[in-house]
């Protein structure tokens, strides 16, 4: 399967791959405030264990840090 993460195409040899075991495998840093976005939706994290990726399928994972004086 090829997944195009943060705009890099990526090959995966995995059947059913979900957002969460993606997280994982990508060991994504800060998972609890990392927001994802697939294919230009945004899934909750009570979504990431039950949320399927498909071959070519295009995943954001996105950090918002709040700031200011």
């Amino acid at each position: 399967m090829q997944l195009v993460i943060n705009g890099e195409t990526k090959d995966y040899n995995l059947q059913n791959l979900t957002v969460f075991e993606l997280l994982k495998i990508e060991n994504v840093k800060n998972p609890d405030v990392v927001t994802v976005q697939v294919n230009g939706k945004f899934f909750s994290k009570e979504q990431y264990t039950s949320t399927i990726l498909k071959d070519g399928d295009e995943i954001e994972f996105l950090y918002f840090i709040g700031g200011g004086k």
